[in-house]
């Protein structure tokens, strides 16, 4: 059993996209909660390759809800020049979407948190097993002690249920910040008062961004996980202090990554 290292130094990691696939989990839960609010639409059990491809601008879940239900109109079907114009201007899809159905986002995330607290009530195995850790992952981040260097999870899924996978793999972190801890720069704010951190790693380049654009996190040092939901050009436009990591620099000590 390996012995847990008390550290002051702290890496910190997003979760969907950096230490979990969920896409299965989130189209499975995506389209119950979509078929709760508008019963008798038509929605394949199979990921459209239309919400696969606008993973990587979703940002947070009732997102995935609003597109699943959109999805279900034989208008949205989003072919390759549909799905083009939806990228060009995500936030006024979504907007548009939400007047088209008078939701909010309020309802469509409590509607999602519900069907998974439902899923983890009533079979906890069939919905962990949604979800795939990416290969290598799990191990990696127990092995971090190794560099005295501790981690903890930073996501805007719930904590809780952030929680329930996390144990399932067999990981504890050093601290956990969900949803419910409010914007990531806030959260990363709060973890430097207490810790050093030695970066934030993360698969939303608008999200690395915005955390270097923050007074007093000028200088955190970030990765973007080149394995996670990435925009086509994410890779060829990181912006200074953003690096891209690769599974091979993932693997190699921390001091190598620079």
């Amino acid at each position: 059993m390996r012995i847990p290292v008390v550290s002051c130094e702290l890496l910190v990691f997003d979760f969907d996209g950096v230490i979990v696939d969920g896409m299965q989990e989130y189209w499975w839960s995506a389209r119950r909660a979509a078929l709760s609010l508008r019963p008798g639409t038509a929605l394949p059990d199979a990921i459209p390759d239309g919400f696969r491809a606008l993973r990587p601008w979703i940002h947070h879940g009732w997102e995935m809800v609003l597109i699943a239900a959109l999805l279900s109109e034989p208008s949205q079907a989003l072919g390759a020049g549909d799905l083009q114009r939806v990228i060009r201007d995500y936030g006024a899809f979504c907007s548009e979407g939400l007047s088209r159905f008078g939701w909010t986002p309020t309802l469509l995330q409590e509607r999602l948190e519900h069907v998974r607290r439902e899923a983890v009530a009533s079979d906890r195995a069939r919905w962990l097993a949604m979800h795939r850790p990416y290969p290598g992952v799990p191990e990696r981040l127990a092995s971090l002690g190794d560099d005295g260097v501790a981690w903890a999870v930073l996501t805007t899924k719930g904590k809780d249920f952030t929680s329930e996978l996390l144990a399932s793999m067999g990981l504890t972190p050093a601290r956990l910040d969900g949803r419910e801890s409010g914007p990531k720069p806030e959260v990363l704010l709060s973890l430097q008062r207490d810790w050093q951190l030695k970066g934030f790693i993360e698969d939303r380049k608008a999200t690395l961004e915005t955390v270097r654009g923050t007074a007093g996190l000028e200088a955190l040092p970030c990765w973007l996980a080149s394995w996670g939901y990435l925009k086509p050009d994410d890779p060829a436009t990181l912006p200074d202090g953003v690096r891209l990591l690769s599974p091979e620099c993932f693997a190699r000590p921390l001091a190598s990554w620079n």
